[in-house]
């Protein structure tokens, strides 16, 4: 299914991989929501309206369905071409994730990941660790705290350095605990990590032009400060 540790499940149509470590307690219900009942909460911003905090006796994780956004996610909502399990966007996006986590990157250790096939189309969801007491990196856009968007910077230089692309970098995937100064970067759809890269790949820049276009874009409307000191922190901190 993918080279990423872990064991995998087959149910029929539905196939998962999951944490060594929880293989004893898996079951395919996970990644209904409603199975959780009053332990899953919808995650209130960001995202598509498809991910729920599940608060169970193995730990408090994030469950997200993927959905398609524009035009192709009015056609399709959930559904994407099969073209083989390592294809499978939720099993990559696993793979990736405890690829980074071995490394020692601030990502969320992932829990299971899932896909359902249906003719020549497939659903799938991914179930990692939440990461608590953060909050996103634009929620902080307004309050000071130019140290956590420097500390941001070096974040994302960290990743560059190891060759990683975030396909949707953006303020809202960057959380930062206040508390500690801690950074991570999550939601690593469609992401890579490249075996060989120069220093001053043009991806890189392109990377964090992205980020800052989505930072003035985002940036909360009706106050007299902008983002420059921000981003500007942010630049210093990857430099």
């Amino acid at each position: 299914m993918t080279d990423a540790p872990g064991r995998a499940y087959h149910d029929g149509s539905q196939h998962a991989l999951v944490q060594p470590a929880l293989a004893d307690a898996f079951q395919f219900r996970w990644f209904n929501p409603a199975a959780w009942g009053a332990s899953a909460e919808p995650v209130g911003s960001g995202g598509r309206g498809a991910a729920w905090f599940l608060d169970g006796d193995r730990g408090r994780w994030v469950l997200r369905h993927y959905r398609r956004g524009g035009l192709p996610g009015k056609l399709l909502d959930d559904r994407y071409v099969y073209l083989g399990s390592p294809r499978v966007r939720a099993l990559r996006e696993f793979s990736l994730l405890q690829s980074l986590s071995a490394q020692g990157l601030p990502v969320p250790t992932p829990i299971a990941a899932w896909y359902e096939r249906k003719g020549l189309t497939y659903r799938a969801a991914l179930i990692i660790e939440r990461l608590e007491n953060t909050q996103s990196l634009l929620s902080l856009d307004q309050t000071g705290h130019l140290r956590l968007w420097e500390a941001a910077g070096r974040c994302i230089r960290r990743f560059h350095d190891a060759g990683v692309y975030h396909a949707d970098l953006n303020a809202t995937n960057i959380l930062v605990r206040p508390s500690s100064g801690e950074v991570f970067l999550i939601d690593f759809d469609r992401g890579v990590q490249h075996a060989s890269h120069t220093a001053d790949a043009p991806w890189k820049a392109a990377n964090l032009a992205r980020l800052e276009r989505g930072v003035h874009k985002h940036w909360s409307a009706g106050t007299d400060n902008t983002p420059e000191p921000f981003l500007k922190a942010l630049k210093q901190g990857y430099a």
